[in-house]
């Protein structure tokens, strides 16, 4: 195989990268009927009121490109949606607490809906700036700044948080001391925007948080974990919000013993579910995989057309080397995966 058709395979099946458009291929029928428009979309343009949901899922089962879908739906239903998968610059994954997802919130927010006038957001910042401005990496004048360099502190803020740790932990307790101010500001900042979209056609503001996720627990003797401190302690400002928002939560969460004591707080913990490829007594699931071969197949389909025909030894003279040795290999592989998207990309990539 030519050198440079083997690396569009390779690259397509990188196990870190959300599936395109064009790649994605619909699970429902080996999800249990799991479908993010109706499990998680339906609650948002039915509600007349702001809705608070929390979704989770191993890694690697395609949470993400679920949620992507649920944004594409959204706009299309008039509303106006602000994605973000948390990333480095938002927070340290082992090192994680509630003031570090506020200032995610806020710092995407201010990003994505941008108020001229009275942002009560860049005016609770510049009100407290003086009690900050010693933590912070460089030193910041509000002064002369334009709408855009104002809104860029922000991220100073969460920069400062991720970039040294011993500056975290006093920064942070400057913004739990100042958070039920900060969501008081974020609520109207949310309240304006609300307006102006509204007057725009806009049905209503969406925030989706992706990556929480990867949070990593840390339980301190004596102490509860940060997961309840975050999702349980902080769960009225997390559900405080004055809009839709959607935040993923660590597979974990479902598992533990205060799983009840979340649901009872936000509702119903939506997981995204893992595929199907052998039933209780072992055998194998043909409807989970013959799935997980349409997945490939699809991206195989999408670098040549022509190679999908060897997937199944079907070459008919094909002047094209097989993608796989044979169609056994192929079920072998997504067999080992598990069901599980990720493992199965993966395993794919360290072929030979």
């Amino acid at each position: 195989m030519k050198l440079d058709l083997l690396a569009e395979i390779y690259n397509s099946f990188n196990p870190f990268e959300t599936a395109s458009k064009e790649a994605y291929v619909d699970c429902r029928e080996v999800r249990g009927n799991w479908e993010v428009f109706q499990e998680l979309g339906k609650k948002i343009i039915l509600s007349n009121q702001p809705t608070c949901q929390l979704c989770s899922g191993h890694r690697g089962t395609g949470k993400s490109t679920e949620l992507l879908r649920l944004k594409e739906y959204l706009e299309q239903k008039g509303y106006f949606v602000v994605y973000f998968a948390v990333d480095d610059q938002d927070i340290e994954p082992e090192d994680v607490e509630y003031a570090d997802i506020v200032m995610a919130c806020t710092r995407h927010l201010i990003e994505a809906v941008k108020i001229e006038n009275h942002n009560p957001l860049l005016e609770w910042m510049e009100s407290r700036w003086e009690s900050f401005k010693d933590l912070m990496l460089t030193p910041i004048s509000f002064e002369g700044l334009s709408l855009e360099q104002q809104i860029s502190q922000f991220s100073k803020i969460t920069a400062t948080i991720k970039a040294i740790p011993d500056k975290r932990r006093e920064l942070r307790q400057k913004i739990n001391a100042n958070t039920p101010s900060l969501v008081e500001a974020l609520n109207n900042f949310i309240q304006q925007a609300q307006k102006s979209l509204l007057k725009g056609g806009n049905k209503g503001l969406v925030v989706i948080a992706d990556n929480l996720d990867r949070i990593v627990e840390v339980q301190e003797e004596g102490k509860r974990s940060n997961y309840e401190e975050i999702y349980l302690n902080r769960s009225e400002m997390l559900r405080g919000l004055k809009c839709h928002v959607i935040y993923t939560v660590p597979i974990d969460i479902v598992y533990s013993d205060v799983v009840n004591n979340i649901e009872a707080s936000y509702h119903k913990l939506d997981v995204v579910p893992m595929m199907m490829v052998r039933n209780r007594d072992g055998s194998v699931n043909e409807v989970g995989l013959n799935k997980l071969r349409e997945l490939i197949c699809q991206r195989v389909r999408l670098i040549e057309p022509k190679l999908e025909q060897t997937l199944d030894n079907k070459v008919n003279g094909l002047d094209l080397p097989s993608v796989f040795d044979s169609p056994e290999t192929l079920n072998h592989l997504c067999l080992m995966s598990g069901g599980h998207m990720r493992d199965l990309f993966g395993i794919i990539g360290e072929m030979r």
